[in-house]
């Protein structure tokens, strides 16, 4: 079973461009038809077009909520200045159709009784405070069942960016990891993907997954894994640059990754 994990960047190219290329991007990632596609950054009027869509950040016109598909034509002028100004943003996750859906469930990462507890423990200082409430967060969890009847359990994580500190990421990340086994039944193969946005030699969480105690599979270099327990998984694969490029272009600012699961 072939996993993937992108973060589409709300559809821009790096650098970025007043066009999008969010269709190029998911015809890229589908390309070769893998099982379970994991996507982050997605813009919120684009999350039907996927197995399980669900809204982070909500499309906003200043303080105000609007339709999705407004929030797409404000951005169409410029969409590499704009980016999720107007479109909001969410996670996604594309399943291969020979996998049935059993159920699905979604958590805040960065509720605001989560954020004031740990705010204390990491002893964060305003500026990190506000940042930390500054954009939504969420984890996605999916639960199906293969053809041979074989369950499990993938989890799709976007973490708070905030370089000055990644403590903020690691802690939604255990909070992510505590979802994915708890939404887990007895069983379940527990995938947890996405942009964790912090890396294996910054993140105590990462050793913490990867040890004896939680028994996930190791971890890239980078800010974005896909992590698994209760099944081999190959060593994570990050795809080099030119096989994202089309016609010159750079699509997205993050790599995909691909792990096979046995």
């Amino acid at each position: 079973m072939l996993v993937r994990s992108w973060n589409l960047f709300h559809g821009n190219s790096k650098p970025p461009q007043r066009r999008a290329f969010l269709d190029e991007m998911v015809e890229l990632a589908t390309a070769d038809e893998p099982d379970v596609l994991c996507l982050q950054e997605v813009p919120a009027w684009a999350l039907d077009r996927f197995t399980v869509g669900d809204v982070a950040a909500r499309p906003v016109l200043g303080p105000i909520p609007i339709p999705r598909s407004l929030g797409r034509v404000l951005t169409e002028p410029n969409h590499g200045l704009l980016r999720s100004a107007f479109t909001g943003q969410g996670n996604a996750i594309a399943l291969a159709p020979a996998l049935r859906v059993l159920s699905r469930h979604v958590l805040t990462l960065n509720a605001r009784r989560f954020r004031v507890a740990q705010a204390r423990w990491l002893k964060l200082d305003l500026l990190a405070r506000v940042a930390w409430a500054k954009e939504r967060r969420i984890v996605q969890g999916v639960r199906f069942a293969a053809p041979d009847g074989r369950t499990y359990l993938v989890a799709n994580t976007h973490c708070t960016s905030y370089p000055p500190d990644q403590r903020l990421a690691d802690a939604e990340l255990l909070r992510a990891a505590w979802f994915a086994v708890s939404s887990a039944r007895p069983g379940d193969v527990v995938v947890l993907a996405g942009d964790f946005n912090v890396p294996y030699v910054r993140s105590r969480t990462l050793h913490d997954l990867t040890s004896r105690e939680w028994e996930f599979s190791q971890a890239g270099p980078g800010i974005d894994h896909v992590l698994v327990r209760g099944a081999t998984a190959s060593a994570p694969y990050r795809w080099p640059d030119d096989r994202r490029e089309r016609n010159g272009v750079l699509l997205s600012d993050h790599a995909p990754i691909d792990v096979e699961v046995a």
